[in-house]
Parts: structure tokens; C-alpha cells; sequence
């Protein structure tokens, strides 16, 4: 059995002004932390047997997944486009929209499409790269949506948008 893993599929370079401030935070915060987290893995270096180091080895890992996010962060940033303007059809949902959708059992959803690197800053944000926001997208107000999941299929109404 081999280990080889396809590369993961290209995320759509969009986000929202608010999602890039928050990138562009998070970088400078992760160099902030970095510079503590060097001091305490120097100060731990210090006290011998690197071996059985408890604290040497835990700063270690968090040195190195601290420098992925920034790896990560140095290269995403640069290639995310930035949209600052609403679409001219705003009864049509489209990159940024916030939709209200009804179930088959009359639940109401809220959902914000937004870029893939800013979903998980809020509960009701869901990525554009995202089964559910590719079925909504192009779609009206009234529309009804099929979306497939593993468990099978969910309709959905679109009962409002807003941008």
C-alpha cells in the first residue's frame, strides 16, 4: 500500500475584505508568538539533556507548526483577490451573499458564502468551494435547490438575499 496522496484540489482564491484583514492579523500574530515561542525553546535548550527535555521538545512542535501557518500564510496571501464590489444582480446569489434558505421541513438557514480561507471564522460561513454554495450560486430568489450530500439529497428553498 502506498502513501502517495493526491495533491488537494486548487480552493478559489476569493475573500471578503474582512476575511483578508483577518489573514493579514493572523500572520502578524503568528510572528509575534514566534518570537516567544524561540525564547522559551532557547531557555529550555539551556538545561541539558535535550533528550528528555519535556519542554524543549513541546516548543520544538510548536516552533514548526507555527512556521508551516506562516509558510502557508506567505504564499496564500499574495494570490487572494479581494472583493470590494456587490454584483450587479442582487436578487442572484453570488461570492459574498448571505442567503436564507427553507428546508422540506420548514427550518430556516442562514448562510454566507465566502472564501475558503475565511469560513471557519463564524458559525453560518460556508466556503464557495463548498457542495452547498456551488449548488446556490447563480441562483434567484424562490429557487429551488438540490443539493447531494452522502447521506443523499437535501432541497432547499431560497426564501432571501442579501449582500
Amino acid at each position: 500500500m502506498s502513501r502517495y496522496r493526491p495533491p488537494a484540489p486548487k480552493k478559489s482564491p476569493y475573500i471578503t475584505p474582512d476575511g483578508m484583514q483577518a489573514l493579514q492579523q493572523e500572520l502578524k500574530d503568528l510572528w509575534l508568538k514566534r518570537r516567544v515561542v524561540v525564547a522559551a525553546l532557547s531557555a529550555a535548550a539551556e538545561e541539558g539533556d535535550r533528550s528528555e527535555n519535556a519542554e524543549y521538545i513541546y516548543r520544538k512542535k510548536e516552533l514548526r507548526e507555527i512556521d508551516r501557518r506562516i509558510r502557508y500564510l506567505q504564499k496564500r496571501l499574495p494570490d487572494l483577490k479581494v472583493v470590494l464590489k456587490k454584483p450587479s444582480q442582487i436578487d442572484q446569489v453570488f461570492f459574498g451573499a448571505t442567503i436564507e434558505l427553507q428546508d422540506d421541513e420548514a427550518n430556516t438557514i442562514l448562510y454566507r458564502i465566502v472564501g475558503a480561507d475565511e469560513f471557519d471564522h463564524q458559525p453560518h460561513y460556508i466556503s464557495i468551494d463548498s457542495p452547498l454554495a456551488r449548488a446556490l450560486l447563480k441562483r434567484r430568489l424562490d429557487d429551488e435547490v438540490l443539493v447531494k450530500v452522502p447521506a443523499g439529497h437535501h432541497n432547499y428553498w431560497i426564501t432571501a438575499i442579501s449582500y
